[in-house]
């Protein structure tokens, strides 16, 4: 098949740049799209194509990212850094479904991803890129996934990675991972906006790749869950997308890449997405429901700190995405976060406090009449369960009152003697 040229497009004024330099902003200061001449491009042959990759047992293509190489990043196998990240299950939500209100209710859990967030599927590609452009060092700032992803990816190739934390305001579940991968962790003071700043001025400065969703190429690479999802249905298009809302890449990059295949052909139908935000953390919901100009949250705040972000680098890139598959953002409060992943875990599927804002967010939705309670829904689980295990712990033991949260479903641990008759009375209670 014929090459895709690409190429680097501001979103702000449309300038447009090749790829030879390292580049993540305009010269206006408008965020970069990696975009594509598709005119000529024969759908239902690349349609074919990724078809043909499904179930590869070996090599670069058997990614559920570079399975899809051709809208990604198209080079040579050999070049790319991958852990056969992707490829991850799409669950019928069970008792999560029924919490929500919904009949044909999926959730797709990228928490089962290599580093066990859908990070990974951006950072093969930024990696990449990293490679591709001869970076030695690679930095990022971050609340905990973004972090892990990016050292295990580094260490991979062989690269350094620098990280900026907020201090003290990562789950430990992520920290560790971190740590264990190598990475160079700096815990600054302040909150993640903080680090996000001090980071750019540190790649700029010291020539170190940076690896924030500011960077147009982790967008590329995250837009394969909704590819792996398309695919999984055999191309049928849900109605509904539902998803967390932090930085706000994720599902800017799902809009991007449900246009490209709706442009190419390969779908006839646009699912419309939701965003759903924490409400101490929702800087884009409070835009949209007030029709106001975008204002960050100084302080940010929530239990789900996936998504603890206040100032998100690509909230305009989110709202181009919306308002083409006509979208909704909504926010969620802590109790509804909480009380929904009770119900992800029950049944049996789990997922870190962030990502049950889809299941959270899709319940709301339905409540409110936006989401049909017969729609095809498709609610994105971005991390897996342990990556907040205090979270998980103060919620069964019902020990988050000081953050406003009750254990409406908690499942307590019991202390009994060590005889059979306490055994059978605590079965019995």
């Amino acid at each position: 098949m014929k090459k895709i040229e690409a190429f680097l497009k501001c979103v702000d004024c449309g300038k447009e740049y090749d790829l030879s330099q390292v580049r993540y902003t305009c010269d206006c200061g408008g965020t970069l799209d990696l975009t594509r001449d598709l005119s000529g491009v024969d759908g239902e042959e690349l349609k074919n194509l990724f078809d043909s990759r499904w179930g590869q047992k070996w090599g670069a293509t058997a990614s559920g990212v570079w399975r899809y190489k051709e809208l990604i990043f198209d080079i040579p196998d050999e070049q790319i850094v991958t852990r056969m990240e992707g490829n991850t299950r799409l669950y019928p939500a069970g008792k999560a479904g029924e919490y929500a209100g919904l009949k044909n209710f999926f959730l797709k859990h990228e928490g089962e991803n290599p580093t066990g967030s859908f990070k990974d599927r951006g950072m093969t590609c930024g990696t990449t890129a990293a490679k591709y452009y001869g970076a030695k060092t690679v930095a990022c700032a971050s609340t905990g996934n973004t972090s892990a992803s990016m050292a295990s990816f580094a260490a991979v190739s062989g690269m350094k990675s620098v990280i900026f934390i907020p201090e003290g305001k990562i789950a430990y579940g992520k920290l560790a991972q971190a740590l264990a991968f190598g990475g160079k962790t700096l815990q600054i003071k302040g909150n993640f906006d903080d680090a996000m700043s001090l980071v750019q001025d540190v790649c700029r400065e010291l020539n170190i790749y940076l690896l924030n969703s500011i960077n147009p190429f982790r967008i590329e690479g995250q837009k394969a869950i909704g590819f792996e999802v398309l695919q999984q249905f055999n191309w049928e298009v849900p109605d509904w997308f539902v998803i967390p809302g932090g930085n706000l890449g994720n599902n800017s990059a799902l809009s991007k890449g449900l246009q490209e295949l709706y442009q190419l052909g390969i779908i006839n139908k646009i699912p419309r997405i939701a965003v759903i935000q924490a409400e101490g953390s929702a800087p884009l919901a409070k835009m949209w429901k007030n029709h106001t100009p975008f204002e960050p949250v100084k302080d940010p705040d929530t239990i789900a700190t996936a998504i603890k972000i206040g100032n998100p680098v690509s909230w305009k890139k989110s709202l181009r995405g919306l308002e083409w598959c006509n979208g909704v953002v909504e926010s969620v409060t802590e109790q509804e976060i909480m009380d929904a992943k009770a119900f992800v875990d029950m049944a049996g599927i789990g997922a870190e406090p962030a990502s049950c804002c889809s299941v959270a967010g899709a319940k709301k939705l339905v409540d409110m009449g936006v989401i049909d309670k017969d729609a095809k829904v498709v609610g994105i689980l971005t991390g897996n369960v342990l990556k907040d295990p205090d979270a998980v712990i103060g919620y069964h033991k019902d020990e988050l009152a000081s953050m406003g949260i009750k254990g409406n479903f908690a499942n307590k641990p019991l202390v009994i003697d060590a005889n059979v008759a306490a055994v059978k009375a605590a079965l019995e209670a």
